[in-house]
């Protein structure tokens, strides 16, 4: 603390500034976290609702996709 920043007569000084930043970022944390539920339960809906030959092809799509990355993420680290 500097000199003029010191309470005068046993005054309590709060701190400000610190304590408003962290507060946003734990409301926009619990906000993500609220819209990425309601985003996944929302593509669970659909996905639900898709014909079998759909679903297939999209089990399908994603293991392509993740058999690349593995293999990338593998020859990367030389495994």
């Amino acid at each position: 603390m500097t000199e003029a920043s010191k309470p005068l007569n046993g005054e309590i000084q709060t701190g400000t500034g610190n304590g408003a930043g962290a507060n946003n970022d734990a409301g926009r944390t619990i906000l993500v976290g609220v819209l990425g539920g309601i985003l996944s339960a929302a593509g669970y809906l659909v996905y639900q609702r898709l014909p079998d030959e759909q679903k297939e092809r999209l089990h399908r799509q994603v293991r392509g996709i993740l058999e690349s990355r593995i293999n990338e993420l593998r020859s990367n680290f030389n495994i």
